[in-house]
């Protein structure tokens, strides 16, 4: 009786096997959509995207390169850096919400370190990471979908004391999920942009020498340990907008025209940062990065929490120079985190104009 129990048990789980053998592997509903590969662009510049989605839901296939490099961040102060294809940030990807991303992450053989992504956007857990962690002379690739409709943070997370090392080495960058019949003012109207910049402000922390120069090294591996020395202070030695002081200044300024809607999307993956216009405002800040959210209007100033990113809409009514900093101004003038935006058009009297010239003033030596 007990052999014809054990020979019943056994068929069983033959059987068993078979039609698990026989069954078709789980799909996704991602296997069935088209699919769309997406070249991405250095920041400040988004990819070719359109803002109100063409069509059903894509699997949009995008391509990241940990690259280690030197990297001048001003001054000639040199920086091993850690960064997605090269730029601090790593590129934004554009996606509509219900999309897939397919990502492949590419870490090169001739690199030192593990890498990998964690990514704000993506719904599981560790964001993806523990599906893309590898080291030099491999790659992986792994898919999500946009399920949020929002900007939001991505960033490197090897594991320990590696994260925060790495993200303030430059490792981290941004991916916009656009609503799919795009963006829509406070009264839930339909809104485009004309332009969009993407931002991301990066805090460094670099070891000195005793003459206050800055210490140089020949590899990641070679300055972490005494980087990480100078991240337990919590006190940058630069704060700086898309990797470098000046990055975004001079020659590299961003433009505008009198009459644009400029959409600008600012990260920081590790500092609390608080982004203002002189000179002008955000028509609409979606806070906290969700374009679920009904937008807020006519910010002076508005605040991107750490490891997160924010979207503001500002329309240019005034020609001229316009410095758009974080309003921490120690950041801003001390440390390197400005940038300007060069608008051209007619100038309106009517909304400013210089009443008086400097001239000597009729108080002097009146008391």
């Amino acid at each position: 009786m007990k052999i014809l129990f054990i020979l019943i048990v056994q068929l069983a789980l033959i059987a068993c096997t078979a039609s698990t053998a026989n069954k078709p592997a789980l799909t996704s509903t991602a296997d069935r959509l088209p699919r769309v590969r997406q070249n991405l662009v250095a920041p400040p510049f988004l990819p070719k995207h359109d803002q109100v989605a063409q069509g059903g839901p894509k699997v949009v296939q995008v391509r990241l390169v940990a690259e280690e490099k030197e990297l001048d961040i001003g001054n000639g102060v040199m920086i091993q850096a850690l960064t997605f294809n090269g730029t601090i940030p790593g590129p934004m990807i554009v996606v509509h919400q219900g999309d897939y991303v397919e990502l492949t992450l590419e870490n090169p053989a001739h690199n030192q370190l593990r890498h990998t992504i964690d990514l704000h956007a993506a719904t599981g857990a560790l964001g993806g990471a523990a599906l893309l962690k590898i080291d030099p002379g491999q790659e992986a690739t792994m898919r999500f979908k946009a399920t949020k409709a929002g900007v939001f943070v991505y960033h490197c997370a090897p594991g320990g004391a590696q994260i925060p090392y790495h993200v303030v080495a430059g490792m981290n960058g941004a991916i916009m999920v656009l609503p799919r019949d795009g963006l829509k003012d406070n009264n839930g109207n339909p809104i485009e942009y004309d332009r969009a910049y993407y931002i991301g402000e990066q805090d460094f922390y670099l070891p000195q020498n005793g003459d206050g120069s800055y210490r140089s090294f020949g590899s990641p591996l070679a300055a972490m340990e005494e980087e990480l020395d100078v991240m337990r202070t919590l006190t940058p030695t630069h704060v700086v907008l898309n990797g470098a002081a000046g990055a975004l200044t001079g020659t590299h300024a961003l433009t505008a025209n009198v009459g644009e809607k400029v959409l600008f999307i600012h990260s920081q993956a590790n500092r609390d940062s608080r982004p203002h216009i002189i000179g002008g405002h955000a028509d609409l800040v979606w806070q906290g990065g969700s374009f679920s959210s009904t937008p807020m209007t006519d910010y002076q100033t508005w605040f991107v929490r750490g490891g997160s990113a924010v979207a503001a809409l500002y329309e240019f009514r005034e020609p001229g120079l316009y410095v758009y900093l974080n309003h921490n101004l120690i950041d801003a003038v001390l440390l390197g985190a400005a940038a300007h935006i060069q608008v051209a058009g007619e100038w309106n009297d009517d909304l400013m104009t210089q009443v008086a010239k400097p001239h000597a003033s009729s108080r002097v030596g009146q008391r």
